[in-house]
């Protein structure tokens, strides 16, 4: 089930998110039931501390899980490179491997939280000249997702739908796109479902879709028992890619009997 993003080899391929939980340490014991070997971090000193002052860090193991520091609440490309150099800093001071790779949001409006391709670009050329490993947070239009790689991001993360919507994914056939122009020429090319997913047959079908991982954080930390929705996220995530390895049977429009037809007994219908 392992995968490598960048020099990153990630043992399960469920992301999860840090964010909107009720307490820490619900979030620490999420965390921990999603099986989940990588966990993203908003890189904003009020999304580091809970209400009660104490520090997200303090509630995760920094060497069993690598951060992925993301830029979310960024809304012009300056503000998410300063804010990416900022978590390099705090994470090489951590000694953690994640201070080489950055998750790039840069989005358009508040109302649906979306990102700004033409910033996103511009963000992901100037971060990947100063040697980060960025993995782009997108719509789902295969043209961008194109753009992006070639711009040289690490890997391109469309959006299921749009950020905690719940949603899951609203188009499959562009995932599909996205999947067959990043990954020609090149299969191992990391592409995540980034956002919208809402419950555990939502991270089914991405990965049915043939993507390489899921990042999630609304579904677990708002669910009415993230702790059980943790467990199903993660089982999920492992059923979804065994069944794409697996391939499965195509549509039909008439049913196809299952038991062989030679030896019945009476007559078949016209």
């Amino acid at each position: 089930m392992s995968f490598r993003i960048g020099s990153h080899t990630l043992a399960s391929r469920l992301i999860v998110g840090t964010g909107k939980y009720a307490t820490l340490d619900l979030m620490a014991q999420s965390l921990d039931l999603s099986g989940t070997d990588c966990i993203t971090v908003a890189v904003r000193r009020e999304r580091l501390f809970d209400r009660e002052g104490r520090n997200l860090l303090d509630h995760v193991d920094t060497k069993r899980y690598t951060l992925l520091p993301n830029t979310a609440g960024c809304f012009n490309a300056q503000d998410a490179i300063r804010t990416a150099r900022l978590g390099r800093e705090i994470l090489t001071e951590l000694g953690n491997a994640g201070a080489d790779w950055v998750k790039l949001e840069v989005l358009a409006d508040q109302k649906t939280l979306l990102p700004d391709p033409v910033a996103t670009l511009e963000a992901t050329e100037k971060l990947v000249a100063e040697g980060f490993s960025v993995l782009c947070y997108s719509t789902d239009d295969p043209i961008i997702a194109r753009r992006l790689k070639q711009a040289g991001a690490t890997s391109v993360m469309p959006a299921g739908s749009p950020i905690g919507s719940g949603q899951g994914v609203l188009n499959p056939n562009n995932i599909r796109i996205c999947l067959e122009y990043l990954k020609d020429g090149d299969p191992e090319y990391p592409v995540i479902v980034d956002a919208g997913v809402g419950t555990a047959s939502d991270v089914t079908i991405a990965m049915e879709l043939g993507v390489d991982g899921v990042l999630l954080n609304t579904g677990i930390a708002h669910a009415r028992d993230p702790l059980a929705m943790a467990t199903a996220m993660r089982q999920a995530c492992e059923a979804g890619r065994l069944a794409y390895l697996a391939g499965r049977i195509p549509k039909k429009l008439y049913a196809t009997a299952s038991s062989p037809e030679e030896g019945t007994i009476g007559a078949r219908p016209a």
